[in-house]
């Protein structure tokens, strides 16, 4: 079940923009933190039982094959990491305007609450 805090989000910055950025930059922060702490985990409880140390590890050199599956994940995941950047570019250079964007949001907004009225 996921937990919302209740009320409008402060802005620690002018640029309400930035504060998004910022709010997932946060995001992936915590959950590159909790991957590291896994991956400690994991490490400790390998290297204790004798299934491979950390040595290993660290000597650890992918293959071809290896390194062409990381890069295709690596890829994808910054392509999803980063989809509104690309959203946006492909926009400006279709020619379309940042503000034609909020004049459609705002039109529909307008229409669906006249439909509830």
């Amino acid at each position: 079940m996921s937990r919302k805090a209740k009320g409008k989000r402060p802005n620690f910055f002018e640029n309400p923009e930035v504060d998004r950025v910022l709010a997932i930059i946060m995001a992936v922060a915590g959950e590159v933190s909790v991957l590291r702490d896994r991956l400690d985990t994991m490490e400790r409880l390998l290297d204790s039982r004798g299934v491979l140390t950390r040595d290993d590890i660290e000597a650890y050199r992918p293959d071809d094959a290896v390194e062409e599956e990381r890069q295709a994940w690596r890829s994808e995941y910054l392509e999803r990491v980063l989809r509104v950047v690309h959203h946006e570019l492909e926009s400006e250079a279709s020619g379309e305007s940042r503000q034609q964007y909020e004049d459609t949001v705002k039109e529909h907004q307008k229409e669906l609450s006249e439909k509830l009225t």
